[in-house]
């Protein structure tokens, strides 16, 4: 059995890791740290998971990541927080995945400039997108989980940037669910604020941009430009992605869904769809759902979709343990959508 511990397990992403570990059949969930609710029962916090005979017992502890001693250890911990305690695990003999934005970047200043903190703990990680990275990521101790935008907006785009068959210039609009904002609440997602509203925001500014920008950069040969904004609409769970491109010379649809087939074949969590994904189609899952359309002027309308907590988060995070561990990848996680 693979011995997990999760450092700052009281959020929803937390909370995601908890429910996919507790039924992964090689994981031993050994320790759940959060110094505010040391000694508090992990299904008092988390009640829908309670009855989880994994987590009989198991409490909150407010410990430091030096008496942490598991196979496997994720990083739930806000941004700045992570490069305080990514170090000090790195020293021992575990395995890191890291769920911030604390180690996303290999240019520092990148990180700085976007994040507005100093970055003081720089170590050699893996970005964390199997569909991109497998390789680097099974011989990695230290994996950074992708951004959740980010995750759906280069997995959407990576073809086409690969192939080199459309302009430089990207633009991406995506829709959010609330969950994607963290448990603690704020008049940004108070029910009243949120509910029948969309919401544009950082429209010009998003820290997602140049870690969506720097991705499809290595798959490309030219300078690739992103332009992202994100909203934030009145559902739960959930992204939907869209982005707009222009071919640099006529292809139809059927051949740029075959690309994408040829592309992604043998990716157990990419489907492409004939017709528009949907987020209750993902919803609870680790799939991430993808489709386009092309009009008469040679622009493609692509649009992907997925649950920002599971294939966005804690989701790829598994994924990535998995992959790290010599598992197959998709233990724990291969279950559908909640759609009805």
């Amino acid at each position: 059995m693979i011995g997990v511990s999760i450092i700052g397990g009281s959020g929803y992403t937390g909370g995601e890791l908890l429910r996919i570990l507790s039924n992964h059949p090689e994981v031993e969930i050994e320790c759940i740290t959060s110094r505010r609710l040391d000694g508090v029962p992990v299904t008092k916090v988390h009640r829908h998971l309670r009855g989880m005979e994994s987590l009989e017992g198991l409490t909150f502890k407010n410990i430091p990541p030096e008496d942490i001693d598991s196979d496997v250890v994720f990083c739930a911990t806000p941004h700045g927080v992570s490069m305080e305690i990514v170090p000090v695990l790195y020293e021992k003999d575990v395995r890191i995945i890291d769920l911030s934005g604390d180690y996303r970047f290999e240019d520092i200043e990148v990180y700085e400039r976007w994040y507005g903190k100093k970055h003081t703990g720089k170590l050699e990680a893996v970005y964390g997108l199997p569909e991109l990275h497998r390789e680097s990521i099974k011989g990695s101790k230290l994996v950074a989980n992708p951004g959740c935008f980010p995750t759906g907006a280069i997995l959407l785009l990576a073809p086409l940037v690969k192939e080199g068959v459309i302009e430089e210039r990207i633009v991406i609009d995506a829709k959010t669910g609330v969950s994607g904002a963290g448990v603690t609440p704020t008049d940004a997602t108070h029910f009243p604020n949120v509910n029948e509203n969309v919401v544009p925001y950082k429209v010009t500014s998003h820290r997602h941009t140049p870690e969506i920008e720097k991705e499809l950069r290595k798959l490309s040969d030219g300078d690739i430009r992103v332009f992202f904004t994100p909203h934030l609409v009145p559902v739960t769970r959930g992204i939907l992605t869209t982005a707009h491109v222009f071919l640099c010379e006529e292809m139809d649809r059927e051949t740029l869904l075959e690309l994408y087939r040829r592309f992604y074949r043998g990716e157990p969590f990419i489907r492409i769809l004939e017709e528009v994904p949907s987020l209750t189609g993902v919803r609870g899952s680790n799939f991430c759902d993808i489709t386009l359309e092309v009009d008469r002027d040679g622009r493609v309308v692509l649009i992907s979709a997925i649950d920002n907590l599971v294939k966005g988060a804690s989701g790829q995070g598994v994924q990535n343990m998995n992959i790290m561990m010599g598992l197959d990848e998709r233990e724990g996680l291969w279950f559908g959508g909640l759609a009805p």
